[in-house]
């Protein structure tokens, strides 16, 4: 690696004038100090900011011919390579961090601004600032970002990257993410983005794919998660049904919400308004892990049921 530092002040800034150089090393960060606003630096001098802007502009077109040096157009084709392998762009931040490691970061955001072949592009609402050699560049990522984000909203499901779609074209867009199992979902899917216990515990049962107890829920999220909170957030979230005491299952597993005799007026109602008991108690047993005597007692409830003589079960009218 370059040292981009000694490259940037003794090669590069040397020769300018006091005051052009302190702009541009206060306004790209490069002694080794965060970047400065245009007023800041404008409130030291006395001046406005348009006067430093003037300023940092002149002593960046002072610099047009040394950067036709040998040594700058080398640094030059060796950043565009890397542009190149990564389908000729990438993700400012993780540029930066490829090219100047956390050391030189801010000296080669600045070389990039004075090399004529990059383009910089700002973040948007959905896109990362990003870097790029090429101007179809962007065009060819929107599109494939756009199909993949269609192919995601149908499947509903986290997919791995479809063929000829680089990953650092995923890595501009704010609406695509990369799940922890390597697979890449939209940001607000729990499965990629989880905010919270809720959907630390949705993620949980969902990998249980059955039935658990909150105890356990609270277990499976990690040593962050408390039993109390977790269960709080099971009983407010209409993902999660109560289907036995302290156990809870995912509603698209399809399971309903309800109480016992809520499930049973279901079943009823599903087998066209008359069942016999062994039959309800049966497709209860399938959304509730209750003991089937749990069943029987619910139907004996004759503000709710009506029983005939044959042990078929309706429905007591309001």
């Amino acid at each position: 690696m370059y040292n981009y530092q000694t490259i940037c002040q003794n090669n590069l800034l040397k020769d300018l004038p006091a005051k052009h150089k302190e702009v541009i090393v206060r306004r790209f960060g490069l002694g080794g100090d965060e970047k400065e606003t245009l007023e800041s630096i404008g409130n030291d001098f006395s001046v406005t900011r348009e006067r430093v802007r003037q300023i940092e502009e002149d002593g960046l077109k002072r610099l047009e011919d040394k950067i036709c040096l040998p040594v700058f157009q080398n640094i030059f084709n060796d950043f565009s390579k890397y542009f190149k392998t990564s389908g000729s762009l990438r993700r400012e931040d993780l540029a930066l961090q490829d090219l100047g490691g956390q050391k030189f970061k801010n000296q080669v955001s600045f070389l990039l601004t004075i090399g004529k072949q990059f383009q910089k592009y700002g973040e948007t609402q959905d896109f990362h600032a990003f870097w790029a050699v090429d101007h179809n560049a962007l065009n060819v990522a929107q599109k494939l970002i756009n199909d993949f984000t269609s192919q995601l909203e149908s499947k509903k499901e986290p997919m791995a990257l479809p063929k000829g779609l680089l990953s650092s074209y995923v890595e501009i867009s704010k609406n695509i993410l990369k799940g922890s199992q390597g697979l890449y979902g939209l940001k607000n899917w729990p499965e990629i983005n989880p905010r919270g216990v809720k959907d630390k515990a949705y993620l949980a049962m969902k990998k249980e794919g059955k039935p658990v107890h909150f105890t356990k829920v609270a277990d499976l999220i990690g040593k962050d998660a408390l039993v109390q909170t977790v269960h709080n957030e099971l009983i407010k979230d209409q993902r999660f049904v109560l289907v036995g005491r302290g156990l809870y299952a995912l509603k698209e597993w399809g399971y309903e919400q309800g109480f016992v005799k809520d499930v049973i007026a279901k079943v009823i109602n599903s087998a066209g308004g008359q069942l016999h008991k062994n039959a309800i108690v049966q497709e209860v047993l399938k959304q509730r892990q209750v003991k089937p005597s749990t069943v029987l007692l619910n139907l004996q409830n004759q503000k709710h049921f009506i029983k005939n003589s044959e042990d078929e079960y309706t429905i007591r009218e309001a």
